[in-house]
C-alpha cells in the first residue's frame, strides 16, 4: 500500500483555518464553507479527510458539529473527526454524523478507559492521537503538558487495542520549517501499529522522507492551503514511496 496524504481540514467558527504550533491567536483562515473545500480535496484525488473541530478541542465537547456532518455527507471518502471528544456519547455521536475513523487526543490521556471502550465499539477505528513537544506528551488543545513521556504514552494506547497512532510534533505544526522524520521514525520503529505523522510538512520532498521512516502516511495543511505544492503533486511524489 502507498503511503498516504491525507488533508487536513481545521475548523474554527464554522470556517476552514490553520493555527500557528496550535495558537488560537495565530489563526489564518482559508475558507467559509468547509464542506466545499472537502469536495475540493476529494476532486483533487484524496483518499482520505483529516477533520479537526478546533473550538471542541478547546471546549472539551463537539462544537462544531453541523460543519463535520456537512463534510461527511459531502464527500464518498471516509473522513477522520478528531476535536472534543471526550465521551463515547461524543464518540457515538461522530460516527452518526458520518466519521469512518475517530481520533481521541486528550481524552485518552485523562480518561485511558475510554480508549477500551472505543476499541470494542468500533473495532479498527480509532487513532489515539500524541501531541508532543520537547518529548512530552501534551493535552487540552496542546495547551497542559501530561507528565507522560510521548512513546511511553504511545505503547500504553497500543496495549490498550489501539489499531493506530498519530503523532504531532507541535513545534512544527503549522510553522512550513519541515517535519520531525526522527520523531517519525522513532514511533514507527517502536510500535506495532501504523503510525500517521503530523506536522510541518513543507515539501514534496518532506513527503518522501516520511514515507522512508515506515509511517503509513502524513497529515497535510498549510503547504496545501498556502500552495506549496499541490495534492496531485504530493500523491504523484509518494506514488513510489
Amino acid at each position: 500500500m502507498s503511503f498516504e496524504v491525507i488533508p487536513a481540514i481545521d475548523i474554527r467558527g464554522g470556517r476552514c483555518v490553520r493555527l500557528l504550533q496550535g495558537d488560537y491567536d495565530q489563526e489564518t483562515a482559508y475558507a467559509d464553507d468547509p464542506a466545499q473545500v472537502a469536495r475540493d480535496w476529494e476532486a483533487q484525488g484524496a483518499q482520505r479527510l483529516h477533520v479537526v473541530d478546533l473550538d471542541g478541542a478547546r471546549e472539551g465537547r463537539p462544537v462544531n458539529q453541523a460543519e463535520v456532518a456537512a463534510i461527511c455527507r459531502a464527500v464518498a471518502i471516509p473522513v477522520e473527526v478528531s476535536g472534543g471528544l471526550r465521551t463515547i456519547g461524543d464518540v457515538e455521536g461522530a460516527v452518526e454524523r458520518g466519521a469512518k475513523r475517530i481520533q481521541l487526543g486528550s481524552a485518552a490521556v485523562r480518561n485511558p478507559g475510554l480508549v477500551n471502550q472505543v476499541v470494542e465499539r468500533y473495532p479498527g477505528m480509532l487513532v489515539v492521537a500524541i501531541d508532543t513537544r520537547a518529548g512530552e506528551a501534551l493535552t487540552e488543545g496542546w495547551r497542559e503538558g501530561s507528565g507522560t513521556d510521548a512513546l511511553t504514552l504511545a505503547r500504553e494506547m497500543v496495549e490498550r487495542g489501539t489499531p493506530r497512532i498519530m503523532v504531532t510534533d507541535i513545534a512544527r505544526d503549522g510553522a512550513l520549517e519541515g517535519p520531525n522524520s526522527e520523531l517519525a521514525a522513532a514511533f514507527a520503529a517502536a510500535l506495532p501499529v501504523p503510525v500517521v505523522a503530523s506536522g510541518g510538512v513543507t515539501t514534496t520532498d518532506d513527503l518522501r522522507t516520511l514515507a522512508r521512516t515506515g509511517c503509513e502516511g502524513a497529515i497535510v495543511g498549510k503547504a496545501l492551503y498556502e500552495r506549496r505544492f499541490t495534492l496531485a503533486e504530493a500523491l504523484e511524489a509518494v506514488a513510489s514511496c
